[in-house]
């Protein structure tokens, strides 16, 4: 019997996750893809692994028995790996990296590019999802690491198989038209009869910026709700509301048509990099670590948060 670690990833997401669909999206993959392959591993194993119970799948007794020595497997595997990476000084590693819009053109560029210079056999790919969903990634071993966010309005459940390492802390400013506050500066009450353009309250940033809104003694009055940063300063720039942006996503394309205002009760959000308690003595993942920090430097982002 010859046992495929790709099948075994699947079955492990299968036994977390409870469905086929649910193991596919986790992985990146269709149901359809996840599903041939699970069969080929009941073939290859030639018993049966799992019963459908509706839409949902129950692993058999000998399905339970192989996904325990799955996880077994696949974290010797890992240890392997961080073994291999200490033996060779960390000179030729490939890290898949979880990231976002604005960390993705704000932070990536100048880490990747002084990294490369360095060390040139750290290879680091990324994949980019929500926010909310980098951290679950690293966790299931998608992803060797992912950059996370956490408000100051909001904070974040953290895992307990995870670490994470700031590589740097944001202000949140407000984006408004032209001319909408005249003075450059405004306390986020000031802001409360505006209509207001913001994402969605089951994302980070929309549920931090109701709470940040309610703490400060008012619910916005929401005309707009879009969850891409580019699409609500569109909107911003043709008048429609206003809305909050971080020092990172400013960075990205600015249409015409809006101030940028200070707010006088600061809004702080953390950008770290999450990754797995295993991999902590991984060298590679600490020199990207390292280069993130130095690029956010660059910009003007320090590690703790800034005093109001």
């Amino acid at each position: 019997m010859e046992l495929s670690l790709h099948r075994l990833r699947m079955l492990r997401e299968l036994h977390r996750r409870g469905t086929v669909t649910a193991a596919a999206a986790a992985l990146h993959y269709t149901a359809s893809a996840v599903s041939q392959q699970l069969a080929q591993l009941e073939r290859d194993v030639g018993a049966k692994l799992f019963e459908r119970l509706g839409r949902r799948v129950q692993l058999t007794e000998l399905g339970t028995l192989l996904t325990e020595h799955a996880e077994e497997i696949l974290g010797s595997v890992e240890r392997a790996t961080l073994a291999l990476e200490e033996a060779q000084e960390a000179r030729t590693v490939r890290l898949t990296a979880g990231v976002w819009a604005s960390v993705a053109s704000g932070l990536l560029p100048t880490a990747l590019t002084a990294l490369a210079g360095t060390h040139p056999g750290i290879e680091v790919r990324t994949r980019e999802l929500a926010p909310e969903d980098t951290a679950e990634a690293v966790r299931d071993g998608a992803l060797d690491l992912s950059f996370v966010i956490e408000y100051s309005d909001a904070p974040t459940t953290w895992d307990a198989g995870l670490e994470r390492a700031v590589v740097a802390v944001e202000r949140l400013h407000a984006a408004v038209p032209r001319g909408a506050v005249p003075s450059g500066a405004a306390a986020l009450d000031d802001l409360a009869e505006h209509p207001w353009i913001l994402a969605g309250a089951k994302s980070h940033f929309g549920r931090a910026m109701r709470t940040a809104c309610q703490r400060h003694g008012f619910a916005p009055k929401i005309n707009h709700e879009v969850e891409e940063q580019s699409t609500a300063m569109a909107m911003v720039g043709a008048g429609l509301g206003i809305t909050l942006v971080s020092d990172l996503g400013l960075r990205l394309l600015r249409p015409p048509g809006i101030d940028v205002v200070t707010l006088t009760t600061p809004l702080l959000r953390t950008v770290s990099i999450a990754y797995r308690r295993t991999a902590f003595r991984r060298p590679a993942l600490h020199l990207v670590i390292d280069a993130v920090r130095a690029s956010a430097a660059e910009l003007g982002l320090g590690t703790e948060p800034a005093l109001p």
